[in-house]
């Protein structure tokens, strides 16, 4: 079951970006006190009372025309308010209801999506004060102060109980969720025919033909999954986040958000770009074991060196995911589709690792006794242990006398180290470094 999604949207300074980093608990968009600091939309995981949503930040709306990004940033903004499950506005409890709230609130109106109307910064007002905002016509008023956390739960408690369909934050649904993702026309929605055996979604030589995720359950090996095809991600600048297009792009970037797996596809006839390396940055950024597929295959002039030559382009342009696993395929000729849903098992399988900690200190150790951690300033770095925490990614904590002293390089050795000592193809590792408590 997908999340609930909250578009948090206001005027410019009213709080929503506090709102969201206390949400979130840690601190994503940037806090000032100068109007349009935040233009982008952007998204953090939360929970509360034991269910799960996604939280979009969204950039100040006015109805001025002078300002050459409130265009952009009216758009960033719609887009969130039209996937939203649940709208969060929030105004200025100090202010009273301005011309500029009323225009939030007659956008908001004719979304006729659940709203939730809260006023910050009442720390030092009447909670009664509120009441002022009825005539914005969203119905009551919530005080809050996002600084002082006063409210906040109050708020929170509403906008859990206006979802429909309830996530659990502490459960895992046993359906695999399989985002496929890439550029408008690589092959998308053929291989998720073929996968499925089926025509379910629509196959076009136009690009951007599906213009949202489509999710199908399936079954593989007596395993449950659910195929998530997407919308082609073009290039920023050639979105119109007016049209039907910019919907598709969040709804892709969601579904890696989502994905247990992602499969990426290429079109083996054509470059690997730009948007293609940002992208499987993304998938990288976002903890995801992934498969990549070179797609159209069949189209490719071959000799004995041609698939090194394309791993080799892969080396070269992936250097931040070198872990990763590519397959050669044509969807339109068949060509090794069956070995598709073995690759997605075994990257899944390789995120799902759990190394005991006894066998982690082993190679620690060896990794230790090979390349001596580095001094800083006369101060050495003291590796005490390590411990795994988690899988899909495989997380792993090593405890330190000083996180300070850690350079990034020496995580990377370290996690090289891991690398050679179990099976991660296909995954990526999260790396963090804390401090060994006193005794």
């Amino acid at each position: 079951m997908n999340k609930p999604i909250v578009a948090v949207v206001g005027r410019p300074n009213v709080g929503k970006s506090s709102f969201f980093n206390r949400v979130a608990g840690k601190r994503i968009s940037i806090v000032e006190d100068i109007p349009g600091v935040t233009r982008d939309r952007i998204y953090a995981d939360a929970d509360w009372a034991g269910y799960a949503f996604t939280l979009i930040d969204t950039g100040g709306i006015t109805p001025s025309k002078d300002d050459e990004w409130q265009e952009y940033i009216l758009m960033q903004a719609q887009l969130a308010i039209d996937v939203a499950d649940v709208v969060l506005m929030i105004v200025d409890g100090r202010e009273g209801a301005t011309p500029n709230d009323q225009h939030v609130a007659q956008i908001l109106r004719k979304s006729k999506k659940p709203i939730i109307l809260a006023v910050n910064k009442t720390e030092n007002l009447n909670p009664d004060e509120a009441i002022a905002f009825y005539e914005l016509g969203l119905g009551e008023p919530m005080p809050m102060s996002c600084t002082h956390g006063t409210g906040v739960a109050d708020v929170l408690d509403a906008i859990v109980a206006k979802f429909k369909n309830k996530v659990d934050a502490l459960s895992k649904d046993e359906r695999l969720n399989v985002a496929i993702v890439g550029r408008p026309n690589a092959g998308k929605s053929s291989i998720t025919n073929k996968l499925l055996g089926e025509d379910r979604v629509v196959v076009s030589d136009v690009a951007g033909t599906t213009r949202d995720a489509v999710d199908i359950p399936f079954k593989y090996n007596g395993k449950n999954y659910t195929l998530i095809d997407t919308a082609g991600i073009r290039r920023k600048n050639k979105i119109d986040y007016e049209s039907i297009e910019g919907f598709s792009v969040m709804r892709s970037l969601a579904a890696i958000r989502r994905a247990d797996i992602v499969i990426y596809v290429l079109d083996a006839s054509g470059e690997i770009t730009e948007q293609d390396v940002r992208i499987l940055g993304y998938v990288h950024e976002q903890g995801k074991p992934s498969v990549i597929l070179y797609n159209k295959w069949d189209l490719v002039e071959k000799d004995s060196s041609t698939v090194n030559r394309y791993k080799n382009i892969l080396r070269s342009s992936l250097k931040f995911m070198d872990y990763f696993v590519v397959e050669y395929v044509s969807a339109l000729k068949g060509i090794r589709m069956g070995q598709i849903m073995e690759k997605v098992e075994y990257v899944y399988n390789n995120a799902c690792t759990r190394i005991t900690t006894g066998l982690l200190n082993e190679i620690l150790q060896d990794a230790l006794s090979t390349q001596e951690p580095p001094t800083h300033n006369g101060r050495r770095l003291k590796v005490n242990y390590i411990t795994q925490v988690g899988i899909c990614p495989p997380t792993f904590a090593i405890f330190v006398n000083n996180p300070d002293l850690v350079h990034f390089s020496y995580i990377r050795y370290l996690e090289n180290c891991l690398r050679r000592a179990k099976n991660f193809e296909g995954t990526p590792i999260k790396i963090y470094i804390r401090k060994k408590s006193k005794e």
